[in-house]
């Protein structure tokens, strides 16, 4: 949402933009393009501004041309030797109609049409209006993978009792599961003397009964897979497409059709959502969305697809541009947070430190130092060889609150 804000311009910059601030104020700052600015505009000058607030900064949409109200009102001459008139007006109340006034009558009988005032001629004074600001599209929410249990309960039901709770052990952890239960048991067997029981029986049964488990947990991942296959998270569609080269899988004929129509379906995705990615990241580009724009660069719908170089150069432009000496500290994290994991992290060079740190942004350039070794050489933070390069932080997990309910009183 757009509001107005007066300004200070700070300096002027040799692409032809300047710098702002907050009249009075260090912040908020900014940059402004020098064709929306009057042409007379100089260093501390004070402006109204219409800007957009988002988390990409101040964008700013239009100057507002300020009323002078330093000039005197002007009034008429009167002419020596004229008696003055003085001029009255009646105002006489309109009926309201609701198909509007009915034409007049002539002496002839005939109507007459009422005239239509003259348009009035368009004011040469006003500023055209400003450039509309960019709405970046809003995707629906993929919808993570959510399999029934059908295939595998049909499974588990066709086996007799004594041998279902091998088969869920060898489901849940191969055989090497099976193998630890029943090393448990024959020790606590042995601990209280009683006979050991066989394992190669029981690991025997398990090897037969866990490839029809695998094809069954599979075909039941396939089956939601292809329920929700317009709108299903590609990484868990991707999940499904290679669990089906498992050679239990694999072998058994139940499953080639469906893995075969999932495969296919998993490269038209990649396909078409690469391209609204590639449109999407251009709009945030023009936008100036840095922050839109860099996470998006970094999280590509499909794995290893060189990333477009004139893409690359404009989004490294942006990126140093938004890591300026002046910029907040704030800033700078939130930029380096999504930077870091990006594919244009090593085309970014900023000129220098920003004015005021803090510790949070010390920590943070030292956690991803590994990853951008030239910016944190601004900071005189040194990367050893070998370092582990940090992974993305993750979003703080919301804790939900349960209310207790109150116990109703006692009659």
């Amino acid at each position: 949402m757009s509001r107005r804000l007066d300004v200070e311009l700070t300096s002027t910059r040799g692409d032809g933009s300047w710098t702002w601030r907050a009249a009075g104020a260090k912040v908020p700052k900014g940059v402004v393009d020098s064709s929306l600015l009057p042409g007379s505009s100089k260093v501390g000058d004070v402006l109204k501004i219409e800007a957009d607030f988002d988390i990409d900064g101040v964008t700013v949409l239009a100057v507002i041309q300020q009323r002078d109200r330093s000039q005197k009102a002007t009034f008429l001459e009167l002419i020596d030797g004229q008696p003055f008139k003085t001029v009255t007006e009646n105002l006489a109340g309109r009926k309201k109609s609701g198909r509007g006034s009915k034409p007049r009558r002539t002496s002839k009988g005939g109507t007459e049409a009422k005239e239509k005032p003259a348009r009035r001629a368009p004011r040469s004074d006003r500023k055209p209006p400003s450039a509309p600001v960019v709405q970046l599209p809003v995707r629906p929410a993929a919808k993570r993978l959510k399999p029934s249990r059908t295939h595998r309960s049909a499974v588990l039901a066709a086996l007799p009792a004594e041998q279902r709770s091998v088969a869920e052990r060898a489901l849940a952890g191969g055989l090497r599961a099976v193998r630890e239960a029943i090393k448990e048991q024959n020790t606590a067997l042995k601990a209280e003397g009683k006979p050991e029981i066989k394992a190669d029986g029981l690991i025997q049964m398990a090897q037969d009964i866990l490839p029809k488990l695998r094809v069954a947990e599979w075909l039941d991942k396939a089956d939601a897979a292809k329920n929700e296959l317009p709108r299903l998270d590609l990484r868990d569609l991707r999940a499904v497409v290679s669990g089906a080269d498992d050679p239990m899988v694999a072998r058994d004929e139940s499953t080639r059709a469906l893995a075969a129509e999932l495969k296919q379906a998993l490269k038209s995705r990649q396909e078409a959502e690469f391209t609204q990615w590639l449109d999407d990241l251009r709009l945030a580009i023009s936008a100036n969305r840095v922050l839109r724009a860099i996470r998006m660069s970094g999280e590509p719908p499909k794995a290893g697809v060189p990333f477009p170089a004139d893409l690359a150069q404009q989004l490294a432009k942006l990126a140093t541009n938004s890591l300026a000496v002046d910029a907040t500290s704030d800033r700078w994290i939130a930029v380096l947070e999504a930077l870091a994991f990006s594919p244009i992290r090593s085309l970014v060079k900023p000129l220098g430190s920003p004015q005021t740190t803090n510790d949070a942004l010390r920590d943070t350039v030292k956690r991803l130092a590994p990853l951008i070794p030239q910016i944190a050489a601004l900071f005189a933070i040194e990367v050893q060889p070998g370092a582990i390069a940090p992974r993305p932080l993750r979003p703080p997990r919301v804790k939900k609150e349960y209310r207790r309910r109150p116990k109703a009183s006692a009659v």
